[in-house]
């Protein structure tokens, strides 16, 4: 996929104030206009404009594609980093991808799968804040526990100059016991003003996991891959396996293969409603033969317990 530098497809510099944003793809969509223009490639350059346009104008997608910096040039080879949108606040509650229609794989890999719709209140004089949402990255064992949390999200705002600039927005939350990951907490009243005595809008949180050297999450089941020697998994075993919660001991059965699967129930992530289960992933570890009697030892074990592991491959 290619990375899409918006600033150069619209010609401003990375300062530039919304409305020299606004003044530049005016002028490059007149020139450009299929309707208008006699250049070949009119029409891919009016769409390219239009992608640029729809996040430069916008200053909460225009502070998340900022996080890029100028590290990247146009044209580069590009995937955007796991939860690169984690900690910015945008308007909206409700997921859509109508917002990618036509526009580039770049684009919609950044806005498209995971850009919410904006709210689409009738205007009153008494109205409620538009509401936001934003992505906070929790550890596996916060959700296993459920924990209490100070974060500091990322709100954009116009200023004075009309440029974009962040401004945080720190506040208090309590993660609850067994969340998963996409679901959404909501803290009332933590959106944007409301408008003539209105009440505020509300802010939803979507969780997502940090990478942990030892769990992954599916859903409410957590997964571990376990080494065990190969005389454990031949003559079984009682190990000690970690948990979330803790240390515990768990039986290997005789005859285990590697890639087998064993269950430790409730060791997931658990609600007052729902329940998840540990699964334990069989990984065997092959000691290597150092000495010459250990090497005696494999070839002893080759002549004892001959097998052909291949052979349900036909060879």
């Amino acid at each position: 996929m290619e990375y899409k530098d918006y600033y150069q497809i619209l010609g401003v510099s990375r300062d530039a104030t919304q409305d020299e944003i606004k003044q530049a793809y005016r002028r490059l969509a007149r020139k450009y206009h299929p309707d208008v223009s006699k250049e070949a490639d009119a029409d891919k350059k009016f769409k390219e404009l239009g992608e640029a346009y729809e996040v430069l104008k916008d200053p909460e997608k225009r502070a998340a594609y900022d996080k890029f910096g100028s590290n990247w040039q146009n044209g580069q080879d590009f995937e955007p980093p796991p939860n690169w949108d984690a900690g910015f606040e945008f308007s909206g509650t409700g997921y859509t991808g109508g917002d990618a229609e036509g526009y580039s794989d770049f684009f919609e890999s950044l806005f498209g799968r995971s850009g919410f719709s904006r709210s689409s209140r009738r205007s009153t004089f008494r109205m409620k804040g538009e509401d936001h949402h934003a992505k906070i990255v929790i550890r596996l064992a916060d959700a296993f526990h459920g924990s209490r949390q100070t974060i500091t999200l990322n709100r954009a705002t116009v200023d004075e100059q009309g440029r974009v600039v962040t401004r945080p927005h720190t506040l208090h939350v309590t993660i609850p016991k067994g969340v998963v990951e996409g679901q959404r907490i909501r803290l009332e009243g933590q959106g944007m003003p409301g408008i003539g005595g209105g009440p505020p809008g509300d802010l939803y949180l979507e969780i997502a996991f940090a990478e942990d050297p030892i769990f992954r999450a599916e859903k409410r089941d957590i997964y571990m891959e376990l080494p065990i020697t190969p005389w454990e998994a031949a003559l079984g075993a009682t190990v000690t396996v970690p948990t979330l919660g803790g240390n515990v001991q768990m039986k290997i059965p005789p005859g285990s293969q590697g890639g087998n699967k064993l269950r430790l129930k409730g060791k997931g992530l658990c609600s007052k409603t729902r329940t998840g289960d540990q699964i334990v992933v069989l990984r065997i570890v092959v000691p290597v033969p150092e000495t010459d009697e250990q090497k005696k030892l494999y070839r002893k074990m080759a002549e004892l317990m001959p097998i052909n592991p291949r052979a349900e491959l036909g060879v």
